[in-house]
């Protein structure tokens, strides 16, 4: 089991310069924690979640950290030129001396399919395709690539530099879509999930990946996160930010701005009422409670997946509660999820 997480550059009462600050600040941590993974979001016409070029921040990145691995997932395929994106992957590969992660996704937001022009039903065979081609461009050593699809046609290309890496571990995104199971499978790419898959559904993508390729996946889980003194404080601190964040990801779809966020209002609202919240299974799979629940939590995960990256999404508001979580994280939760410890 690896150590990730999730980096969405948000903005909760910061303005868009401060939020990418935070969120390098914390990856500077959890290098310093040696955590395994760090994984950046891409997210377009977005005001709350500031990622809209996930290869300029991991260029940062790199420079800002010494261990920990990077990766973005994932690099919305559709919208980018495989050509380029290739070359981009090889260079960062280099310029963090062969610490970058590859991953893939298909986007799914209105805006983004408007402004880059590529219909809804072309977004998971772009995808397809992009990774086919981008692969090919990074892994083929001793001759010229050409590619011919539906989408994407080139011949005679020869990138450099080549990937610092032997080859690049690569994942693709998926809500458990059979057919993008199945085309990971089949290449032998890892998957990533989301924040709302249960682990009924990981066990059951698990074993479709594995009944087609013959061994099981590599895989990065996305899982939201807060550890507190008791069950109901962490509750009572996580329900707004998931609200916050499924109300702002509604919002960037339907191409209106993500609502104010007010921590005396949600407060508010909690004391009223507990159903208020949006993001329901984000909050029933998170990591979320105190000590003991969160490492029988990420035990499940340990005996329902063999190959996984645990990359978890902090939920705190600002970068000092985020960096009071992760540092508790690894005082009173990271060491015993060893099975052979157990907290008294």
């Amino acid at each position: 089991m690896k150590w990730g997480i999730f980096c969405l550059f948000e903005r909760f009462n910061v303005n868009a310069n401060q939020a990418i600050e935070n969120q390098l600040k914390l990856i500077e941590l959890v290098d310093a924690m040696r955590f395994d993974e760090v994984w950046l979001g891409e997210h377009h016409f977005n005001d709350f979640s500031i990622c809209p070029s996930p290869s300029l921040l991991l260029v940062y990145t790199t420079a800002r950290t010494k261990y920990v691995r990077l990766g973005c997932a994932g690099f919305l395929a559709p919208f980018y030129d495989a050509i380029r994106l290739a070359e981009e992957v090889a260079t960062l590969d280099h310029l963090s001396q062969g610490r970058i992660n590859l991953g893939f996704a298909k986007g799914a937001f209105a805006p983004d399919s408007k402004h880059f022009n590529v219909t809804v039903e072309n977004l998971r065979p772009m995808m397809f395709e992009c990774v086919d081609a981008v692969t090919q461009l990074l892994h083929v050593k001793d001759q010229p690539v050409g590619f011919e699809g539906k989408f994407i046609h080139f011949s005679e290309v020869d990138i450099e530099p080549k990937p610092f890496q032997a080859k690049i571990p690569t994942y693709i995104a998926t809500f458990a879509s059979d057919e993008t199971i199945a085309f990971a499978a089949k290449k032998g790419f890892g998957l990533m999930l989301s924040q709302g898959v249960d682990l009924d559904e990981c066990a059951r993508v698990s074993q479709a990946y594995e009944a087609i390729a013959g061994f099981k996946p590599q895989i990065v889980l996305l899982r939201t996160f807060y550890v507190a003194k008791s069950d109901e404080e962490a509750a009572y601190k996580a329900r707004p930010t998931i609200d916050h964040f499924a109300k702002s990801m509604r919002a960037a779809s339907s191409f209106h701005k993500s609502p104010h966020f007010d921590q005396n209002r949600y407060k508010q609202l909690i004391a009223e009422r507990s159903t208020f919240f949006d993001g329901q299974k984000f909050f029933d799979c998170g990591i979320i409670g105190d000590a003991k629940t969160c490492i029988a939590k990420i035990k499940a995960i340990q005996a329902c997946l063999d190959h996984v990256t645990i990359t978890l999404k902090p939920l705190g508001v600002d970068l000092f509660e985020n960096i009071t979580l992760l540092r508790t994280f690894n005082e009173v939760v990271r060491p015993y999820c060893d099975e052979k410890k157990e907290l008294v």
